[in-house]
């Protein structure tokens, strides 16, 4: 429901969209998401024990530990108390960074922190992150674990069972193509691409049984057993063509190559994604083996 400033049109309905920043409304969502999911699963030293008391506790140091060590690429030595009542703690510098640091830098954390944490408690996480991201309308979500700039629901749930396949080398091309495409210090779109069409090649091999076919023999064997509509045939021999043909995707760079865009590598991502979950329903419907 709109704010009472929205209705009457002092404030927008809806910010405009957030790429390669973040305010201060994100941000403070951002860091609130970490606290009560994360950070407060820390207890500090009681009138017993000098240390901090319980397994969450100690999973919160290791983590603070980790990012002082890794992220922040500070002395181990130099790490003060965790604390969060000290002024100069870790807690604060990590509040610092979400909340005031460069906005690649405060993604970054909030990144390697749903990434270090347990499973049980990563899920939360990432919703709550993703429900902040998708509020203030920042270009940005979560899918996994890997944020990434892509916002379309239909598309994160493409992308996220293809990651979820049961087949090892499908979910690794595919995970490697989000993470070329989402780097945000240095994206590499070509390889994103190239990884996207070989988890569609992997799989169109296992299913036609052609292990040393291009993709090209391996869609006319599937096609002849598994009748596709002509057109959308046509478009999948068409992006085949674009990763052999363009960009030097598939072979060297020429002078006259077209170095592929964001929008292209997020383009044959999700569209690589919603062909291997069309065959992966085949195969289960024909019970063909993926082990091969």
């Amino acid at each position: 429901m709109a704010l009472f400033s929205q209705r009457k049109g002092i404030r927008p309905l809806q910010k405009n969209l957030q790429r390669d920043f973040l305010d201060q409304e994100t941000r403070n969502g951002l860091w609130s998401v970490i606290v009560r999911t994360v950070l407060d699963n820390w207890s500090g030293p009681n009138m017993f024990n000098d240390r901090p008391t319980g397994d969450n506790a100690y999973i919160v140091e290791n983590l603070y530990g980790a990012i002082w060590f890794r992220v922040l690429k500070r002395p181990l030595d130099s790490m003060p108390s965790f604390d969060p009542a000290m002024r100069n703690s870790t807690y604060q510098t990590i509040r610092e960074v979400i909340l005031n640091g460069q906005w690649f830098d405060s993604l970054d954390l909030v990144e390697f922190i749903a990434q270090n944490i347990p499973e049980n408690w990563k899920a939360n996480t990432i919703n709550l992150c993703n429900s902040v991201f998708e509020g203030e309308n920042a270009a940005y979500r979560f899918i996994n674990s890997e944020l990434t700039e892509i916002t379309d629901a239909a598309e994160i749930e493409s992308i996220a069972e293809a990651l979820d396949s049961p087949k090892t080398t499908i979910n690794t091309h595919f995970a490697n193509a989000l993470s070329l495409l989402s780097d945000r210090k240095s994206p590499d779109y070509r390889n994103s691409i190239k990884e996207s069409i070989s988890a569609v090649e992997s799989l169109c091999k296992v299913i036609s049984g052609k292990q040393n076919g291009t993709l090209g023999e391996c869609l006319k064997v599937i096609q002849n057993s598994h009748p596709m509509h002509k057109a959308f045939q046509a478009a999948l021999n068409s992006l085949y063509g674009y990763t052999s043909d363009e960009g030097g995707i598939r072979h060297a760079l020429t002078e006259d190559s077209s170095p592929p865009t964001y929008a292209d590598a997020k383009f044959m991502l999700v569209s690589c994604t919603a062909f291997v979950n069309y065959l992966l329903t085949i195969a289960a419907e024909e019970n063909i083996s993926l082990n091969s």
